[in-house]
């Protein structure tokens, strides 16, 4: 059987933290921020842990078992 390869996308995205959860960082921080409040922007800034629904999808796009 070949090697299973990881996606190159969620790899330049997404972290391991050394609890094994995986961190990621917000969407919409990106452009268009002048309508967006100061607390919002100041919210988006942070990373954050992917939830646990998506944490399956998310070990087989690294390659994580």
């Amino acid at each position: 059987m070949p090697k299973v390869k990881t996606n190159s996308g969620a790899k330049k995205r997404l972290k391991l933290t050394a609890t094994g959860k995986v961190k990621r960082h917000h969407a919409y921080h990106s452009h268009i921020l002048t309508k967006k409040t100061k607390k919002q922007k100041k919210n988006l800034r942070n990373s954050a842990i992917v939830g646990t629904t998506n944490m399956k999808q998310v070990r087989d796009l690294l390659c994580l078992r």
